[in-house]
């Protein structure tokens, strides 16, 4: 099986991804450095209060919806391209089974030594799942992630009612505590995670629903061959609902609203709920973006977020081993700093996606794969 030279990738999808993983550098440093997920300040002062507004509209909902469409969007966009070049669907098949079946494993690696949020179990056992199941259906099969965006619209504004029509009060924002972040040592903090990880990556499951819609999206040829009206339609709609559904969640952390008990938890419900169409915002913007720059105009800037897109896998990992080194008292402890918490985290999570685009534009220059990328390949292609 041959793999897509770089020269003749599509940009959109390189640039979703490699901007997907700012977003969850940002929502993952929150959560491990303020101890509690998704990553709040109970008590947030000054421009603390404006950060955690545009936190969870643009970023804690929208991450993992985001990186959802775009694993569904390459499983579609590698299985085509393998079926345009004459290989057999039983061998295709086998490569992803193998490819996702490596990722689950990758992602308990990765969940137990290194942060129990880790996403790429989930979406191991979701790979697998979608190969099997779904993705050779046909067409018809395909126009079902429409009905479930409908049905979405609809749960949001049943949500939306009960929290305009709630009480106000002094409940907390919910947020269960992250007890592997807090432990005070690499062993107690490896005996949480080993509890941790193997409940949420249950938790994700659900995402399947995300990589679905992404497969439909590829089915559509939405980044290959991009229309202006579809892609501005999802841009304004789909960040109108995400900000909409988002934003009295946002205030709330903010601490400019307060909820009861009851509201609260709705209002959480309906930013988690609005992640979905959030990520159809950023999806159709880097479509947009692909169809201005095109192959000729693409700058330094463009270059190197695409070159991390094209090696996703490895840039994760990395995060993940940074947050073990900056954040827990046992090694630099930076998390759970008295003076600016919230600021150092995002510092943090800018500063480590930074380098990751650094080096992977170095690596493009260099005609370097990422190491992840390399070892799973030769894992998936081996028969």
């Amino acid at each position: 099986m041959k793999s897509l030279p770089t020269d003749e990738r599509v940009l959109a999808p390189d640039l979703a991804r490699g901007f997907a993983l700012l977003l969850v550098a940002l929502a993952h440093t929150a959560s491990i450095f303020l101890g509690n997920s998704p990553g709040v300040d109970q008590t947030p002062q000054g421009l603390e209060q404006p950060y955690f507004v545009g936190l969870f509209v643009f970023v804690h909902a929208c991450a993992l919806p985001l990186f959802g469409m775009m694993l569904g969007y390459g499983m579609v966009q590698f299985a085509d391209r393998q079926q345009s070049l004459g290989e057999s669907w039983p061998r295709t098949r086998g490569v992803l089974l193998r490819r996702h079946a490596w990722l689950l494993v990758f992602g308990a690696v990765d969940g137990v030594l290194f942060f129990s949020g880790d996403v790429l179990g989930a979406y191991g056992v979701i790979g697998v799942v979608f190969t099997l199941l779904l993705l050779r259906r046909g067409k018809g099969f395909y126009r079902l992630p429409a009905f479930y965006l409908v049905f979405a619209l609809c749960y949001l504004a049943v949500l939306m009612y009960l929290v305009l029509t709630g009480n106000s009060g002094s409940a907390p924002v919910p947020s269960p505590e992250d007890k592997s972040s807090l432990a005070p040592t690499y062993g107690d903090a490896l005996g949480e995670r080993l509890g941790e990880w193997p409940s949420i990556t249950l938790v994700l499951l659900p995402s399947i629903l995300f990589v679905w819609v992404g497969a439909w999206a590829a089915k559509k040829r939405l980044l290959e061959e991009p229309n202006r009206k579809v892609l501005l339609v999802g841009l304004f709609g789909g960040f109108g609902v995400a900000i909409a559904g988002a934003l009295p969640m946002g205030l709330f952390a903010g601490d400019y609203i307060g909820f009861d008990a009851d509201t609260a938890a709705f209002a959480k419900m309906l930013y988690e709920g609005a992640g979905v169409f959030g990520a159809i915002g950023y999806l159709s913007l880097f479509g947009l973006i692909g169809m201005a720059v095109g192959k000729k105009r693409r700058n330094v800037v463009v270059t190197a977020i695409s070159a991390l897109g094209q090696r996703t896998l490895s840039a994760y990992l990395f995060q993940s081993v940074a947050w073990l080194i900056l954040a827990p008292p046992f090694m630099l402890g930076l998390g759970g700093q008295e003076k600016n918490p919230t600021f150092v985290a995002a510092a943090c999570g800018l500063g480590v996606w930074l380098l990751s685009v650094v080096v992977a534009y170095w690596m493009h220059r260099k005609g370097y794969r990422g190491p992840a990328e390399i070892l799973v390949r030769k894992l998936a292609y081996r028969s």
